[in-house]
């Protein structure tokens, strides 16, 4: 499968992520922006995104994946592409604390968070393991997969990104897949 893909010229070949054979439906989304807004599918779709799962008391590769993801947003090579970031851990992460936190790493960026089982289904849906640890004195923290969705403008999963994420090589990438990424009757990604 993999040197077909690889010799396949309708694809991309991207630098640091895997493209998919096949875009991949999210299904239906029930989460909540850092506004309060409900947050569903049908604002995935008119633009690509990038879609992150992490949590604001992450000591450091949620951190780092949103500083290289600011930093990648701010290329102009770029074209532009919406950031979410989805927490897994909406206990400690309300709409107010997401927004501010992902707002600190780049105004655009959107915060989403719902209950625990929406989130945990669209996590399961992309295949994002967490974890929850216990900490000493009743704290904890949150193993999880550390994967950048890259979505087109249908909304469809695309392609995969793992960290550590390289701001170049994703820009790169970004560039690379950007006639993939908005889905139209005469674009090459329009497979349903």
């Amino acid at each position: 499968m993999w040197v077909a893909r690889e010799l396949d010229p309708t694809l991309p070949r991207l630098l640091s992520g895997t493209w998919l054979p096949q875009p991949r439906s999210l299904g239906a989304i029930s989460l909540i922006g850092a506004d309060g807004a409900p947050f569903t599918e049908a604002r995935l779709r008119g633009a690509p995104s990038l879609l992150y799962f992490g949590f604001t008391h992450c000591p450091d590769v949620c951190p780092m994946t949103l500083v290289a993801l600011a930093q990648v947003e701010r290329s102009a090579a770029v074209p532009p592409v919406r950031v979410f970031f989805v927490t897994l851990d909406p206990a400690r992460d309300g709409p107010a604390l997401l927004g501010a936190y992902v707002r600190a790493f780049d105004p655009r960026f959107a915060g989403l968070t719902g209950s625990q089982q929406a989130i945990d289904a669209l996590a399961a849906r992309l295949g994002v393991s967490l974890h929850r640890i216990a900490l000493p004195g009743g704290d904890y923290t949150i193993d999880h997969t550390a994967a950048l969705f890259l979505l087109d403008s249908a909304g469809r999963n695309v392609a995969v990104f793992t960290a550590p994420i390289d701001p170049a090589r994703l820009a790169e990438d970004l560039h690379r897949a950007s006639r993939w990424l908005s889905v139209g009757r005469d674009a090459p990604g329009a497979r349903s």
